[in-house]
């Protein structure tokens, strides 16, 4: 599935932009297993490590690590670098879904 595939979806997808090296990320990554248990099909959680796919992160003007975008329909909903946490991101997703 390619980027603008996964973005252009009716489902709200959640990149979160990311990278190996990424204490931070590191730290999201049972935050987005918890989320993806919650949220289930009303979602998709998609991770970009953005060292393996420069391309996207610069079109995507990618400053930071993790830095997480909500799509639905090929628009972005919500941006936002930093951890997040699960409660933010799940009302996020639930408010896409509705919308």
């Amino acid at each position: 599935m390619t980027y603008s595939e996964i973005i252009n979806s009716e489902t709200p997808t959640l990149v979160d932009f990311t990278a190996a090296w990424c204490g931070p990320c590191k730290a999201m990554a049972p935050i987005l297993e918890q989320l993806a248990g919650k949220v289930g099909e009303k979602a998709r959680i998609v991770k970009i490590d953005v060292d393996k796919n420069p391309a996207i992160a610069e079109k995507m003007n990618i400053q930071g690590v993790p830095t997480f975008v909500l799509y639905k329909n090929g628009k972005v909903l919500w941006r936002q670098s930093g951890m997040q946490s699960l409660n933010q991101l799940e009302s996020l997703i639930n408010q896409a879904q509705q919308n």
